[in-house]
């Protein structure tokens, strides 16, 4: 099969078309015709890190976790899936996992659910990895009816599924952006918007919790950025952050009384733990979407294997609206 290849790692490294071996079903995987992949910020930190980021494969290295296509071979034990569905899911770019810039992919049935019947394959390729970000750290902070949530990034990947999710978890929902587009963006989504550069975190938790603070801060701009999560949850609150990587003083969430809650998707690709939950989540977010209480927002630059260099740009530059999408 044809398949997009990194054999150098580096910002500017190039991916190069090459013919490797098909993949075969094996033993609770399916072999599925890839339609489309997105591409998310971890894939370009491999691709600018390689060695330096422990979960990159080793060259020549097929990149792209999530997916949307068609089953073409199902391996053995498999039950829920059969050759000609239509499914989604994130299951490799990573390690020891070949990606998904390629004719196809051999992916554990566990990290795969049906696709949406509602959205497009390049719609189903931006909800995977997001997606399951969202839901896991807004139920492991235990997101329910009548809270008040505040997103903070909420016009990002993760950021613009988690308002939706956590709407349709009955909470209020405010979210943090930038300038008009974002505002538009998050208000569209029925969120509360918060401009960061504008509101301070002082003013913004007076308007929107009377000054009690958030039952729930989800945090997908982490970094420093957490002082301020800390500090507009209300007092034994909780903080999910999906970016945790970074040195911080908790004394402010100490005599807050906080509970943090750090979500690093990645971890039952790397480490084969719990993988099913990935496939239960992809089913909950599939129904979401055919209810219409979610839906994946996708830039409308249109990328294929030929434009990878530019895809990636595309994400890094900060001139993306939505997910970045590659079609194969």
């Amino acid at each position: 099969m044809k398949a997009m290849v990194l054999n150098s790692y580096g910002p500017d490294a190039l991916f190069e078309l090459a013919e490797i071996p098909d993949p075969v079903a094996t033993p609770g995987h399916v072999v599925v015709k890839v339609a489309a992949t997105s591409v998310n910020t971890v894939d370009t930190m491999i691709r600018s890190m390689g060695a330096d980021l422990p979960l990159s494969p080793q060259l020549p290295a097929v990149l792209g976790m999530d997916f949307a296509g068609t089953v073409v071979a199902i391996g053995e034990g498999v039950t829920d899936f059969a050759v000609g569905d239509e499914v989604y899911g994130c299951a490799g770019g990573l390690m020891d996992l070949p990606g998904a810039l390629a004719e196809y992919i051999n992916a554990d049935a566990r990290l795969i659910a049906h696709k949406p019947k509602t959205l497009s394959m390049r719609e189903a390729a931006a909800l995977p990895l997001v997606g399951i970000t969202a839901y896991e750290g807004l139920t492991r902070a235990g997101v329910g009816e009548g809270q008040t949530v505040l997103v903070q990034g909420g016009a990002g990947g993760v950021g613009h599924i988690a308002i939706q999710i956590a709407r349709h978890l009955g909470a209020k929902v405010s979210a943090t952006g930038r300038g008009a587009d974002q505002m538009a963006l998050i208000e569209e989504l029925g969120a509360r918007p918060v401009d960061f550069t504008t509101q301070k975190v002082q003013d913004y938790v007076a308007e929107h919790t009377s000054g009690v603070g958030f039952d729930v801060v989800f945090d997908s701009v982490g970094g420093q950025n957490m002082t301020n999560s800390f500090a507009a949850a209300k007092l034994n609150g909780q903080v999910a952050s999906t970016v945790a990587m970074v040195e911080i003083d908790l004394t402010p969430a100490h005599f807050r009384g906080l509970s943090l809650h750090v979500v690093f998707m990645l971890i039952p690709m790397m480490h084969d733990v719990g993988r099913q939950t990935h496939g239960d989540i992809l089913r909950i977010l599939a129904d979401l979407a055919d209810d219409g209480a979610l839906k994946p927002i996708v830039d409308e630059q249109k990328f294929g294997w030929a434009d990878l260099g530019a895809a990636y740009a595309h994400l890094t530059n900060g001139s993306k609206v939505g997910k970045v999408i590659v079609e194969a």
